[in-house]
């Protein structure tokens, strides 16, 4: 999706919490139109995925949001993360009956049933991430896009709103992505990345630099943020990248990665007079990745294995479990070119 909300987060760290996170999402997809029928379903997954993260981990953390998906249709996203035992045999564990003990029944199998995307990883020795989406009605399936993005955007504990957020503009030629981060967190802060993401959706034009220089005329107001804006065209096979302020910005190419430096400053308060865009050869599966600064720098993609097979909101699921602060919002995008699946 181009510009999805952020997922609300719960910790997962006794069996009391389980009703109180079952009530709070089936109180939210109820209001969002999904059928009773539906919504038993919801009930049964959340509080397998619950169940599981106390039986198995001892504790996790449920993220969910809701994204719309076509006129009158809302989906619900839910990720799983625990840092528990991991399995040693994912294949085993779908099976139904074996991951049923002390619950509902169900099983992981049968969240699998239930979804109408499922994916799960995990690594022996390091823990879990399951990924499930329920829509109202069945999504129709996503046409093959140059370039898919995925993106995982958190509060900082305690605060309702985020302070980070993107946007993703698309034209005849590609898309251009905003990513920004609000100075501080809190509602100042989400004040500031929304106007920000406003002026960016009507601005004229694919340069970054001359993008971000109209930003920082319209966010004066506000207190200000860091931000990168990417720009890629199809045609041409090329990224245009321009960024003020501490994002990480990566992409990697195989195994093979490459970092690019931002430019000091902060848009809406003081930007540098002298600033270029960077241009980026494009590859078939090349992944761009941004992150916020609640997510910690020195991450290596080479620690999990086989993780392009899987949907890009499991690497960046992969990076919050292992790296964000806790001290801040956190957001990752992952952009991929022509993607293998």
């Amino acid at each position: 999706m181009d510009n999805p909300p952020h997922f609300t987060s719960y910790v997962v760290e006794d069996r009391s919490h389980v009703a109180i996170i079952k009530r709070e999402i089936h109180s939210r997809v109820v209001l969002a139109g999904f059928s009773k029928t539906r919504v038993g379903e919801v009930d049964i997954v959340v509080s397998e995925l619950t169940s599981n993260l106390i039986k198995y981990a001892g504790s996790g953390e449920i993220l969910y949001r809701l994204v719309p998906c076509g006129p009158d249709n809302p989906v619900l996203e839910l990720l799983c993360i625990d840092n528990g035992p991991g399995m040693s045999d994912p294949a085993r564990m779908m099976k139904d009956g074996v991951s049923t003990r002390n619950t509902l029944g169900h099983g992981l199998g049968a969240i699998q049933r239930l979804s109408d995307s499922f994916e799960l990883y995990s690594l022996r020795n390091w823990g879990t991430i399951v990924y499930a989406q329920m829509a109202v009605k069945k999504c129709e399936p996503a046409t093959k896009a140059e370039i898919r993005v995925a993106s995982l955007n958190v509060p900082k504990p305690g605060e309702t709103v985020s302070g980070d957020g993107h946007r993703v503009k698309h034209s005849q030629h590609g898309l251009s992505i905003f990513f920004a981060d609000g100075l501080g967190h809190g509602e100042a802060a989400h004040e500031a990345v929304q106007t920000g993401l406003d002026a960016f959706q009507h601005t004229p034009g694919d340069s970054p630099l001359e993008t971000l220089r109209y930003i920082h005329s319209q966010v004066k107001k506000t207190r200000g943020m860091v931000g990168t804006i990417v720009s890629y065209n199809k045609t041409d096979n090329e990224w245009m990248f321009c960024g003020i302020g501490n994002i990480s910005s990566r992409t990697y190419t195989g195994l093979l990665f490459k970092n690019y430096m931002s430019y000091n400053g902060i848009i809406g308060l003081n930007i540098p007079g002298t600033m270029k865009d960077t241009r980026i050869p494009g590859e078939k599966n090349q992944h761009l990745i941004l992150c916020s600064d609640g997510i910690r720098t020195r991450w290596d993609l080479t620690k999990y294995p086989s993780i392009f097979k899987y949907d890009s909101i499991i690497l960046a699921a992969c990076l919050y479990k292992d790296f964000s602060r806790r001290t801040d919002d956190a957001s990752i995008l992952v952009a991929t070119i022509n993607p293998s699946r």
